[in-house]
C-alpha cells in the first residue's frame, strides 16, 4: 500500500475500534490494578515508580483490547452487520478485512508476549477473554446466555490486571475478589443486553436468536427496567451473605449512587425508544453506566482517583461517542 492507502486503512481501523468501548475494558482491568497497589500498601509497601510504570503497560494494553478484538468481533458478524450497521468500514470495503486481521493478530501477539515478562499467569485470562469473544458471536443465538458469556469476557480484564501488575498473591482466589468478578460480568451482560435493541432488526434476519429477537420489543424493553437493580441487587446480596465485605465510603455511596442514577435512566431511555436512532444514541449512556460503574469499585481501594475517573470516564465516553453519530455506522 501506497502511504495515501496506509492512512485511509488506519483511519478505518481506528473507526471500527470504536474507542469509546475502550473505558469498558480499560476500566474493568483498572479494578485489578488498582487492588493489587491496595494489598502492597496494607502490607506495609510502598507502590514504586517501577510498579507505576508497570500499570501503564498493562492499561494501555486493556483500553486498546477492546478495539483489537472489535475487529474480530465485526469480521464474525458481518452478515447481521450488513443490516444493523451497513456504513461500518469492514461492510462498505472501506477496510480490508484481511489487513486489518493481520495488524489485530499482530497487535494481540505483541500484548501476550509483554504480558508473558509482566507475569506468565496473566496469560490465562488474555486468552479465555480471546476465545469468549469467538463464543459469544455464536452465543448471541443463545438467549441470555450471550449477555452471560460477554459478561464473563469482560471480566477477565479484571483477573488479568491483577495478576499483570505483579507476582501472583497467595491465595489468589477469596470471596471478595470472586464478588468483584462475578459484579463485573453482571454490570457488562446488563450493558450489552440493551446494544441487541439497536440490532433487533440484523439479528432478527440473520437468527440470532436473542432474548429481544425471541420474547419481542414489548417484553424486552419492560425486563430492561427491571435490569437496571440488577447489579444494586446483586451486590446487596453478596455484602448481606458476608462475602463482600469492606469500609462503606463516602467515594463510593457518591459513585454507587450516581451509577445507579445512569442504569435507570439507560433503562428508561430503552423503554422509550427501543429501536431507530435514538436507541443507538441511548448507549452513549449505557456506555457511561457500565463503565462508571466499575469505577465504584476502584473507590474501595482509591477514592480520590476514582472521583477522577468517573468524570473522566464521563466525560471522555461521549466525547468519542461523538465521533460515531451514524447510527448506520
Amino acid at each position: 500500500m501506497d502511504g495515501a492507502a496506509v492512512k485511509r486503512f488506519l483511519w478505518a481501523y481506528v473507526k471500527t475500534m470504536r474507542l469509546y468501548y475502550a473505558f469498558i475494558t480499560g476500566i474493568a482491568g483498572w479494578i485489578g490494578v488498582s487492588f493489587y497497589h491496595h494489598l502492597i500498601e496494607r502490607a506495609g509497601g510502598t507502590v514504586t515508580t517501577e510498579t507505576y510504570q508497570r500499570s501503564v503497560f498493562i492499561l494501555v494494553i486493556l483500553f486498546a483490547s477492546w478495539g483489537i478484538n472489535q475487529v474480530f468481533n465485526d469480521w464474525l458478524g458481518l452478515e447481521e452487520d450488513r443490516i444493523n450497521a451497513p456504513n461500518r468500514p469492514m461492510v462498505t470495503g472501506e477496510l480490508d478485512v484481511r489487513w486489518a486481521l493481520t495488524l489485530s493478530g499482530s497487535l494481540m501477539a505483541a500484548a501476550a508476549v509483554l504480558t508473558w515478562f509482566l507475569n506468565p499467569a496473566a496469560l490465562v485470562p488474555m486468552l479465555l477473554g480471546f476465545v469468549l469473544n469467538f463464543v459469544y458471536n455464536y452465543s448471541k443465538a443463545w438467549g441470555l446466555w450471550g449477555n452471560v458469556i460477554f459478561g464473563l469476557m469482560i471480566a477477565n480484564c479484571t483477573v488479568y490486571g491483577f495478576l499483570a501488575a505483579g507476582p501472583t498473591p497467595i491465595p489468589f482466589v477469596t470471596t471478595n475478589r470472586l464478588c468483584t468478578v462475578l459484579l463485573v460480568a453482571v454490570m457488562n451482560g446488563l450493558m450489552t443486553y440493551y446494544t441487541y435493541f439497536k440490532d433487533y432488526e440484523g439479528d432478527k434476519a440473520a437468527g440470532k436468536d436473542t432474548f429481544i429477537v425471541r420474547h419481542g420489543i414489548e417484553t424486552a424493553r419492560k425486563v430492561g427496567i427491571v435490569g437496571a437493580f440488577l447489579p444494586t441487587l446483586a451486590f446487596l446480596f453478596v455484602r448481606m451473605m458476608g462475602w463482600f465485605p469492606f469500609e462503606i465510603t463516602h467515594y463510593f455511596l457518591y459513585c454507587a449512587t450516581m451509577t445507579l442514577f445512569l442504569q435507570i435512566w439507560t433503562a428508561v431511555r430503552f423503554y422509550n425508544h427501543p429501536v431507530g436512532p435514538k436507541a443507538y444514541f441511548s448507549n452513549a449512556t449505557n456506555f457511561r453506566a457500565c463503565a462508571c460503574g466499575q469505577v465504584t469499585f476502584i473507590s474501595i481501594f482509591n477514592g480520590p482517583l476514582a472521583l477522577y475517573l468517573f468524570s473522566f470516564t464521563y466525560v471522555f465516553i461521549g466525547f468519542l461517542f461523538g465521533f460515531h453519530e451514524d447510527d448506520k455506522g
